[in-house]
C-alpha cells in the first residue's frame, strides 16, 4: 500500500516541485493549495501515508522511499504552516517523521512561511522591502495580526483588524481577491490602525473608550467623547454585568438613559443599545 501510494497520487504531488524545493517551490505550493478542497485532499493523503510510515519504520523496505517521503512531509509542513488558522507548531508530526522533516527543511534552507512580523509604524516599509513572494507576505501578515490581537485582547480595534484579516484571507483562498488585492487590503488595515493609534493618543483615551467614541462619532453624536466615557464608567461600576442578570438589566437601563439624554428618539436609542450590547458581548468573548 505504501509503495502504491508513492507510485500514484503522491508522485503527482512531488512533481509540483520544479526548483529543488527552493523559495519558488514554496510560493507555488502556497498558490496551488489556496483551494480548500485541494488542501483537504492533500492533507488526507499525507496523514494516511504518515500513519503507514510510522507503523512500518524502521523496516529496510522504506530505504527506497525515504527521500520521497521526507520531501512529501516537508511539503505538508509548508502548506500546513501557511494555512492553519493559528501559529503552527511541529507537535502534529509523528515522532519518527519529525526528525526527518527537520533535516530536510534545514538542508534546503527553506524560508519560514509563518514568520511573525511586528505590527507597528514600520511594518508597511518592512513588508514592501522584504524579499519573497506576495503569497508568503499575505500569510505572514494574517498570522502576525491574529497573534497581536490574541496578545492584546483588550483592544477592540485589533480584534476588528484580525477579523478583517481573516476575511481577506478567506477571499484570497477562494480567489475572490487577487494576491495583489489581498496584500494591499492588509497593508491598508495596518495603515488605518497606525492612524487610529495616533488619533487615540491625542484624545488620551483607553482602547475601549476610544472604540466607543469612534462608534458614537460615526453615528453623528456631537458629545461622543463624553458619552463614551460615561458608558465606560457604567460598565466599570458593574463588572459582573455579563454574568449577572440583575447587573445586566441595571447596566442596560443606565446606558439607555445616558444615550437618550443625547438623542430624543427612543426607537433609535433602542437600536443603538442593542448594537452596543451585541458588541460588548462579542468583545467579552474575545478577551
Amino acid at each position: 500500500l505504501f509503495k502504491n501510494k508513492f507510485e500514484g497520487k503522491i508522485s503527482e504531488y512531488l512533481n509540483l516541485l520544479k526548483h529543488n524545493f527552493n523559495d519558488k517551490d514554496v510560493d507555488y505550493l502556497i498558490e496551488h493549495f489556496r483551494d480548500k478542497d485541494r488542501r483537504k485532499e492533500f492533507f488526507k493523503e499525507y496523514k494516511e501515508v504518515e500513519m503507514l510510515y510510522e507503523i512500518i519504520s524502521p523496516d529496510a523496505f522504506l530505504r527506497a522511499f525515504i527521500e520521497s517521503y521526507t520531501t512529501f512531509a516537508a511539503m505538508y509542513k509548508v502548506v500546513r504552516k501557511a494555512y492553519t488558522k493559528k501559529v503552527y507548531v511541529d507537535r502534529e508530526f509523528q515522532r519518527k517523521t519529525c526528525d526527518l522533516v527537520k533535516e530536510h527543511v534545514d538542508a534546503y534552507h527553506i524560508l519560514p512561511v509563518d514568520e511573525i512580523v511586528e505590527i507597528n509604524e514600520h511594518t508597511i516599509d518592512i513588508i514592501k522591502r522584504k524579499q519573497g513572494s506576495n503569497n508568503t507576505k499575505i500569510i505572514n501578515l494574517v498570522k502576525s495580526i491574529e497573534k497581536m490581537a490574541d496578545e492584546q485582547s483588550n483592544d477592540p480595534f485589533l480584534i476588528a483588524m484580525a477579523e478583517r484579516a481573516k476575511l481577506v484571507q478567506g477571499y484570497y483562498e477562494d480567489r475572490q481577491k487577487t494576491t495583489s488585492e489581498a496584500l494591499d487590503e492588509l497593508i491598508d488595515a495596518i495603515r488605518q490602525n497606525e492612524e487610529r493609534k495616533k488619533e487615540q493618543s491625542k484624545f488620551n483615551l483607553d482602547h475601549f473608550t476610544f472604540f466607543l467614541f469612534k462608534q458614537f462619532q460615526s453615528l453623528g453624536f456631537t458629545d461622543a467623547k463624553e458619552i463614551s466615557e460615561d458608558i465606560k464608567c457604567i460598565l466599570s461600576e458593574h463588572p459582573d454585568w455579563s454574568s449577572s442578570e440583575k447587573s445586566m438589566r441595571e447596566v442596560r437601563k443606565k446606558v439607555t438613559f445616558r444615550i437618550y439624554k443625547a438623542i430624543d428618539d427612543i426607537d433609535k436609542v433602542a437600536l443603538i443599545v442593542d448594537d452596543l450590547f451585541s458588541l460588548f458581548y462579542k468583545l467579552k468573548d474575545k478577551s
